[in-house]
């Protein structure tokens, strides 16, 4: 809580000596968000189907227990109820929330961290529940069980091949795994055992070795040798190419070495935040509304993908409000842990302005009353290209949170 208002304080004096900020964007964003939401509990009554995306037909998408998309919904629901103060919004945030306990024991993939911290650590912060605290606890020791010491990092997927068709990943690693470590923070935190955040350094540090280029862009995947911790590949199955910036991947880095700083204080993770967060900011394929393309490198000379590209389909090149959302979030409190904090934060809410435009916030009754517009899940596999995203959401309203805060 104290490194909190460290950080609040931090960021308010460097926008007041900017000469302050539109704090009417949060009220925007957060009015939108009652009216959208307000709309999709109705479409969506029963905690047994989670909103996601809107599909190819146009109709709402959900998802069941069986994905990594559903804790983002109950933590929109829980931003809303922070910011609203309403009993309303808390039941319903309780209730989605408590029908994903279930998942506290979910072993078959990394993003229990997603699935469980959005949801129920934002119940516990928010409320104290100590039965909410032993659900994340148990989730942690779930999530603890896909590390392996000769590989020095917690496993993401389970067995599948790359684009090529030929290599196969039997130990992948994919960026996002950073974000899931926050869960293993709090556990440490809340029980005093050192092993949780043991783990969570560990897969930092592995992460930073294998996983960066010297410009600090990183590969969406690192397969490893899961009996000799040997990297055998490095490659992307979201982005672009293999030698390309997947924009929410760098987003997730920026993100996750943000998070592990606070929660360790270590320099070599700060550093890792900022190198990660300034190769965002300074590269030339950012466009000037700050919402960055779906991949930095998409359609570019030198950069080739393995899967069946068509550049008559994208002539223009898809942008992706989820990553722009994370990385606001992001920026937010990486600005208030370094002496030039004031571009991140000037940054940030360039981003959150941008999003709150009527280029990106959603008409209310629109959008399958989804609160964004204009983001994209995975174009190599044909799928949520260029429309709302729960997680985009989630992390807008984070993002709005963290502003107002500060």
């Amino acid at each position: 809580m104290k490194v909190f208002y460290v950080l609040c304080i931090s960021v308010l004096v460097l926008i007041a000596c900017s000469g302050g900020e539109d704090t009417s964007i949060v009220e925007q964003g957060f009015t939108r968000a009652e009216q959208q939401l307000s709309n999709q509990l109705k479409a969506v009554p029963e905690a047994t189907e989670y909103p996601r995306t809107i599909g190819k037909d146009g109709k709402l998408k959900v998802t069941r227990k069986n994905d990594w998309t559903e804790g983002f919904y109950p933590g929109c629901l829980w931003y809303v109820y922070e910011y609203t103060n309403k009993e309303d919004w808390k039941k319903a945030a309780i209730k989605w929330t408590e029908s994903l306990e279930p998942l506290k024991k979910m072993t078959n993939h990394h993003d229990i961290g997603f699935l469980m911290y959005c949801s129920f650590g934002n119940a516990y912060r928010l409320t104290g529940n100590e039965a909410y605290k032993d659900v994340l606890v148990e989730s942690a020791r779930s999530l603890c069980t896909r590390f392996n010491e000769k590989t020095g990092c917690i496993k993401s997927w389970n067995y599948r091949k790359s684009w090529n068709g030929k290599d196969e990943w039997f130990y992948p690693v994919i960026i996002d795994n950073m974000m899931n470590l926050e869960l293993l923070y709090f556990a440490t935190k809340v029980t005093g055992d050192s092993v949780y955040a043991k783990v969570a350094n560990r897969h930092a540090e592995t992460t930073a070795k294998n996983q960066f280029r010297e410009d600090y862009s990183n590969y969406h995947v690192v397969n490893y040798d899961a009996e000799t911790g040997e990297v055998l590949n490095q490659a992307t199955c979201q982005g672009f190419s293999d030698n390309s910036a997947w924009a929410r991947g760098q987003a997730w880095a920026i993100y996750g070495y943000t998070m592990a700083y606070r929660e360790t204080h270590r320099q070599d993770f700060l550093d890792m935040a900022v190198h990660t967060a300034d190769f965002w900011l300074n590269h030339p394929n950012l466009p000037e509304d700050g919402i960055p393309y779906w991949d930095f490198n998409a359609g570019q000379e030198d950069y080739v993908p393995d899967w069946n590209y068509d550049p008559e389909i994208f002539k223009v090149v898809p942008r992706d409000a989820s990553a722009a959302a994370i990385v606001a979030s992001a920026f937010l409190e990486l600005s208030g842990y370094v002496t030039d904090g004031k571009k991140y934060s000037a940054a940030a809410a360039h981003i959150l302005k941008s999003l709150s435009s009527p280029a990106y916030l959603a008409e209310p009754g629109t959008n399958c009353n989804f609160i964004l517009m204009h983001s994209v899940g995975s174009i190599p596999h044909g799928e949520e290209i260029d429309v709302p995203l729960i997680y985009a959401d989630y992390y807008y309203l984070e993002a709005l949170m963290r502003y107002k805060n500060m």
